[in-house]
C-alpha cells in the first residue's frame, strides 16, 4: 500500500515532465512547486483565524459568567439590604448613651477588621485593610498594646503577610449561612473572651448605594474606660443622670451594656459590609461584562480582517496560477 501511494505521488509530480510541450510542462511544474511552497502560509493563516475564533468563544463564555454573577449579587443584595438598614437601629441608642470616641487615647487597642471571604468585589477589602494599618500605626508605641481581630478571608490574607504576630484571632466563612444576630453575638462573645482591650475599633464599609460605600470606624470602650471618661466629663458625661434599678452596681450595668453594644455594633458592621460587598461585586461584574463586550467587538473586527485577507490571498494565488498555466 505504501509503495502504491509512493508511485501515485511520483506519477503526479512527474506527469508534467512527460507533456509533449516542454514549455507548458515547465510552467506546470513551476506552478506546482509554487503551490507547495505557499501551502504552509495558508495553514498559518487558518491557524491564526482559529486562534481568534477560540478567543472570541472564551470571551463570550466569560461575559456569560460575569452577567450571571451580577444577577446573583443583585439577588443577594436585595436579601441583605433590609437587614442592614434595620440593624442600624440597634447600635444608635448606644452611641447616644455611651458615645463613640475614635480619638480616645488608651493603652490596649483591638482593631476588628471586617472583610469578605470572596473576591471580585472591587477595593472594599483593600480599603478596610489600609485603614486598619493606619489605626495600628496611630495606636502603636512603647507603652501601648495593639492587636488585630480579623473577620473574613481577604483581610486575613493581606494582614498575615506583614502583621502575622499582631493577629490575635481570625474568623472566616461568616456568610456561608444566612447571618442573624444570634450568630454574630456568639462571635462577639468569642472575641471578648479571647482579647484584652480598652477600646475595640470595628472597621467596616458602610453601605450607601450600589456604587458607593463609606469606610467607617466604630469604637466600643471597656467599662473601665467608660467610667473614666464619664468622670472626666467627656461626651459620655451624662451617664450619671440615669437611675439604676434592680440592685446591680454601676460597673455591672456598664459591663452588660458594653458587651451588648459590641454585639450590636459588630452585627451592623457585618451586615453593612456584606451589602457593600454585593454592591461592589455588582458594579465590578457590570464593568467586566462591558469590557468583555468591547473586547468581543475588537476580536470580531480582527477576525473579519484576517478572514478577508486570507480570502484575498487565496484568490490572488488562484489567479496567479491560472495566469501561469495560460502563459
Amino acid at each position: 500500500m505504501a509503495m502504491a501511494a509512493l508511485r501515485r505521488e511520483g506519477r503526479r509530480y512527474l506527469s508534467p515532465l512527460t507533456s509533449p510541450n516542454p514549455i507548458s510542462a515547465a510552467a506546470a511544474l513551476r506552478s506546482s512547486l509554487v503551490a507547495e511552497e505557499q501551502a504552509p502560509c495558508g495553514g498559518v493563516r487558518s491557524i491564526s483565524t482559529q486562534i481568534v475564533r477560540n478567543r472570541m468563544k472564551s470571551v463570550k463564555n466569560i461575559q456569560k459568567i460575569t452577567k450571571a454573577m451580577k444577577m446573583v449579587a443583585a439577588s443577594k443584595l436585595r436579601a441583605i439590604q433590609n437587614k442592614a438598614e434595620n440593624s442600624r437601629g440597634l447600635w444608635q441608642p448606644f452611641t447616644a448613651l455611651l458615645g463613640d470616641v475614635p480619638s480616645v487615647d488608651v493603652k490596649k487597642n483591638v482593631i476588628v477588621t471586617v472583610s469578605s471571604d470572596k473576591g471580585l468585589c472591587g477595593g472594599i477589602n483593600s480599603t478596610s485593610v489600609r485603614i486598619s494599618k493606619g489605626f495600628f500605626k496611630m495606636n502603636s508605641g512603647p507603652e501601648k498594646h495593639t492587636k488585630y481581630v480579623v473577620l473574613g478571608e481577604k483581610a486575613k490574607a493581606q494582614l498575615i503577610r506583614d502583621s502575622k504576630k499582631h493577629i490575635d484571632l481570625t474568623m472566616t466563612e461568616l456568610q456561608k449561612n444566612p447571618l442573624n444576630y444570634t450568630q454574630v453575638s456568639v462571635l462577639a462573645d468569642d472575641i471578648l473572651k479571647n482579647v484584652e482591650y480598652d477600646a475595640l475599633r470595628v472597621i467596616f464599609n458602610k453601605f450607601q448605594s450600589v456604587v458607593s460605600f463609606i469606610p467607617t470606624v466604630s469604637t466600643v470602650l471597656s467599662p473601665e474606660v467608660v467610667e473614666r471618661e464619664a468622670e472626666a466629663g467627656g461626651k459620655i458625661g451624662d451617664l450619671d443622670s440615669y437611675e439604676i434599678e434592680g440592685g446591680e452596681t454601676k460597673s455591672e450595668v456598664l459591663q452588660n451594656l458594653t458587651e451588648f453594644q459590641f454585639s450590636c455594633v459588630l452585627f451592623n458592621a457585618v451586615m453593612e459590609n456584606a451589602c457593600s460587598e454585593q454592591g461592589a461585586r455588582m458594579s465590578a461584574m457590570d464593568s467586566s461584562s462591558r469590557n468583555a463586550g468591547e473586547m468581543l467587538d475588537r476580536l470580531t473586527l480582527t477576525y473579519n480582517r484576517t478572514r478577508q485577507a486570507s480570502i484575498t490571498t487565496e484568490l490572488t494565488e488562484i489567479i496567479s496560477g491560472a495566469s501561469a498555466l495560460e502563459g
